[in-house]
């Protein structure tokens, strides 16, 4: 049995958990696949286009809604086209074995989010997606929905990632303003903690550049080849203009940055939530978990911005310069990772400013 430390838990802990068989795979971690203070999540042999999204709910498991769902299987050994405006279930590599005393969590990874793919997890008897209970024995999944491109995945390939904790790690708004006042969190002359960091849309421009809108009807995106597609072929530039604003068109999808340069210190993780659930006029989707060490100075940064992908629902809205539109959880680490974000390789995203995915120049 492996002894845990309250806190989320660093690479070296998940190394432990996995030789424990807490982590379950039949293959071996690959050589980058253990974050700072998250594991990759790899896709599986098989995926299966299915009718409609579902949460199996406490009386059944994944395998019993696909039964009911599934429209045809697909194998990912040699990998596989997933279309855009359909829903796919893929199985995992990793399942689980946790202990009572250990929960985990699920995101995408950022690049999936940067390219919109819509994804999550799913395990057996799940109420939530991405939320995995304390105790949970049993197989991961990952349901798959491509909203901009069409991808290539395979097995392997990597869109989500997951993040274990034990006991209450989450910093509340005063303990959020010491540490600020020791270490800033922000670049903020005055930060709101508001349920966490108040971070707020940059529409000033970055040398000009206020964002990029992806375009429609493009080829596909291979997930697993960075540095690959041609950035004007996919994203059309999104050129300040003197007013501050950007109106945002219905089913558009758009890359976006914070005002904010962000700030972990080595001894926190940290993730982006919704600042107000109920605004329902446009949703910032935020990918990936914010590791240890991103834009900190102990591992080369200066602060680095965090980037934001935005979709409008149904109707046009106007976002302006300074809108708050996120919250920056932090929670304490069990310990701190051997290596930080932005000191290994893997890390695409450290000292960012506005950036696109990993796989567009």
């Amino acid at each position: 049995m492996v002894r845990l430390r309250d806190g989320i838990q660093s690479a070296e802990s998940i190394a432990a958990l996995r030789a424990a068989g807490v982590i379950r795979t039949d293959a071996p971690f690959a050589d980058d696949q253990v974050q700072p203070a998250s594991l990759d999540l790899r896709l599986g042999q098989r995926a299966y286009r299915v009718r409609a999204s579902f949460l199996p709910g406490r009386t059944r498991d994944v395998a019993a809604c696909l039964a009911k769902l599934k429209l045809h299987e697909i194998d990912l050994r040699q990998g596989a086209v997933l279309e855009t405006g359909c829903v796919y279930i893929a199985e995992l590599q990793e399942g689980l074995a946790l202990p009572p005393t250990l929960a985990a969590s699920a995101n995408p990874k950022s690049s999936t989010g940067r390219i919109d793919v819509f994804t999550r997890v799913i395990t057996d008897q799940a109420r939530e997606f991405d939320m995995v209970e304390p105790g949970y024995a049993g197989p991961l999944f990952a349901e798959i929905s491509p909203r901009t491109f069409p991808v290539l995945v395979r097995t392997g390939s990597r869109l989500s990632q997951i993040r274990f904790r034990q006991g209450a790690v989450r910093l509340d708004d005063a303990a959020l303003a010491k540490l600020h006042a020791e270490a800033p969190l922000v670049d903020a002359a005055e930060p709101s903690f508001q349920g966490g960091v108040a971070v707020s849309v940059d529409l000033a421009g970055f040398e000009g550049l206020v964002g990029y809108r992806a375009k429609r009807h493009t080829g596909l995106v291979d997930v697993d080849r960075p540095r690959s597609y041609p950035a004007a072929e996919f994203w059309e530039p999104l050129r300040a203009d003197g007013s501050g604003t950007l109106i945002l068109d219905p089913g558009q999808f758009y890359i976006l940055a914070s005002k904010e340069a962000v700030q972990v210190p080595p001894d926190f993780a940290a993730e982006m939530v919704p600042f107000d659930p109920l605004v329902g006029e446009f949703r910032v989707h935020y990918a990936g978990f914010f590791d240890p060490g991103f834009g900190h100075a102990a591992a080369g940064g200066t602060g680095a911005r965090a980037v934001l992908e935005v979709r409008s629902r149904d109707v046009p809205f106007m976002l302006e310069d300074g809108q708050i539109v996120g919250r920056l959880i932090y929670e304490r680490m069990a310990e701190r990772p051997a290596a930080l974000y932005g000191t290994q390789a893997g890390s695409n995203y450290q000292a960012q400013g506005l950036k696109l995915s990993k796989h567009f120049v």
